[in-house]
């Protein structure tokens, strides 16, 4: 039986100590590494070859959706498992349009673990319930550019929601970005729409959630 590597990125020590245990009575898989960052995994991935990532989407420096971009660009053939508690159709759309092969909850336990990493190594998809429920609902903003521009949200909804995330005013923001208050205002009214949020809050949780602040 051939053993399967797999690599494991999140910032958390514990659950790369977890998925471990999880898997050291299982002869078909081990964790040869364990990385904290998007931009250390790129590094272990141009020195090393994995038979599959299993990825947190909420990563620091470099976060899973652009850290997924940068794999399918440098390692086209590489594939990604993501492992997360984030289960918004934007993360996970997001995610599987950049090219992971299923989107894994963390609030899985060991057998659908082994499940989802035998389902993905023979080439097909695994999305645990919770995600398969937000594909159902679609999502009508995230489309993917031929030139690589992010998903979902444009350049400038990327600032306005770090600056939101920062607790800054509406006023603020403006002078800052050197336009107007109504322009402002109406940014942050397309991106509650884009992520199906309510208010001001729900923006800051994603915020937080890809560690953009």
């Amino acid at each position: 039986m051939q053993v399967a590597r797999l690599i494991i990125a999140d910032p958390l020590p514990i659950v790369a100590e977890g998925m471990r245990s999880w898997l050291k009575d299982h002869p078909r898989y081990v964790l040869a590494d364990e990385v904290r960052s998007g931009t250390e995994l790129l590094a272990a991935l141009d020195t090393a070859s994995y038979d599959l990532v299993v990825m947190e989407v909420s990563l620091p420096e470099m976060d899973g959706i652009d850290t997924m971009r940068a794999i399918r660009k440098r390692h086209p053939q590489q594939r990604v498992l993501a492992f997360s508690d984030l289960m918004e159709i934007e993360y996970i759309n997001s995610m599987l349009i950049e090219g992971s092969i299923g989107y894994l909850s963390k609030g899985c336990g060991p057998m659908e673990l082994r499940f989802a990493l035998a389902q993905v190594l023979a080439g097909d998809r695994y999305l645990s319930d919770a995600a398969a429920r937000a594909v159902e609902q679609g999502y009508a903003h995230t489309t993917k550019h031929p030139g690589g521009a992010y998903i979902g949200l444009t350049s400038r909804e990327r600032e306005i929601i770090r600056m939101v995330a920062q607790e800054r005013t509406n006023e603020e923001i403006a002078t800052t970005l050197f336009i107007s208050v109504d322009t402002v205002k109406s940014h942050r009214r397309q991106l509650m729409t884009k992520l199906n949020v309510r208010n001001s809050a729900g923006l800051v949780r994603y915020a937080l959630g890809r560690r953009w602040v």
